[in-house]
């Protein structure tokens, strides 16, 4: 057989995960990001509104609850500034790797055009994520601010760790939109998984709550979101509260997160990167 003819039954290859141009691969995520998030809000009364009412109304609920009823709250400076701080960086995790899971699937139309590459997709619904996150935050500053806490240098650290938490959405979200490409059952799966990051993170509790010593550098150590929320209470509302290192037991084993968290975005793009010329074809 002539080379040709061996060239010719070569299986056709779909366009790769970030495609030949980098920089053409960010403007095309920036620009699916800024379309989303305007169309989210199209038509609507109340606009972005709507987006911060619903982690404002969860906070409000969970509040009253904690408070009054089931009272683990006691003893905890500033808990109201805690409990929104948390409810807004899980929001945004959620939104990321949730919206993430379907979005290829969804955006099929898209992903069959040649040349087009497909992690922009996951991307821009990260990216989306990071546009309600930013507006968000601002109604979280006021409020920590209203609640008695005093701006200090350590605020400054807070974009790092926002990096970090969208460095493990990122992971997390090129990982179930490929695999949801051929799985259906990845949907209802990550949907209960989120529960149970939920509640086995300091969202609602701060791990000196813990009853458990052992408990409370497990939690930190195997769940990366609960040490960026950590840090984050200590960053950003209490100095005098353990900060990620002191909550796993020593910075040593700040590792074991760091490479649960990096790790996963490795293996997210390397599934993602792997799939992406044969996702038209699964579609």
């Amino acid at each position: 057989m002539t080379a040709a003819g061996a060239h010719a039954l070569r299986p056709i290859r779909g366009p790769a995960a970030l495609g030949s141009d980098l920089r053409r691969m960010l403007h095309l995520t920036v620009t699916l990001a800024v379309m989303e998030f305007k169309l989210r809000f199209f038509d609507s009364v109340l606009g972005y509104l709507w987006q911060l009412m619903r982690p404002l109304m969860l906070f409000g609920v969970l509040y009253l609850v904690f408070t009054e009823f089931v009272r683990i709250s006691g003893g905890v400076s500033h808990y109201q500034a805690i409990l929104l701080t948390g409810i807004v960086l899980f929001t945004f995790f959620s939104d990321a790797t949730m919206g993430s899971v379907t979005s290829v699937y969804d955006r099929e139309a898209l992903v069959r055009k040649i040349e087009f590459p497909r992690l922009v997709v996951p991307l821009a619904v990260l990216l989306t994520a990071y546009f309600n996150l930013a507006l968000n935050l601002i109604a979280v500053l006021v409020f920590v601010l209203a609640a008695g806490v005093h701006p200090q240098v350590e605020w400054l650290f807070l974009p790092v760790l926002l990096a970090l938490l969208g460095v493990f959405a990122a992971g997390l979200s090129m990982l179930l939109s490929a695999l949801y490409v051929r799985f259906r059952d990845v949907k209802p799966i990550w949907e209960v998984m989120l529960q149970v990051i939920f509640y086995g993170s300091p969202i609602l509790y701060v791990l000196e709550k813990v009853p458990r010593p052992r408990l409370q550098h497990l939690i930190p150590i195997l769940n990366p979101l609960a040490t960026i929320l950590v840090q984050a209470r200590h960053t950003l509302i209490d100095p005098a509260a353990p900060n990620a290192w002191d909550a796993v037991g020593g910075a040593p084993r700040l590792l074991i997160p760091g490479a649960i968290l990096f790790g996963l975005f490795a293996l997210g793009f390397w599934v993602f990167n792997r799939e992406a010329p044969r996702i038209a074809e699964e579609l």
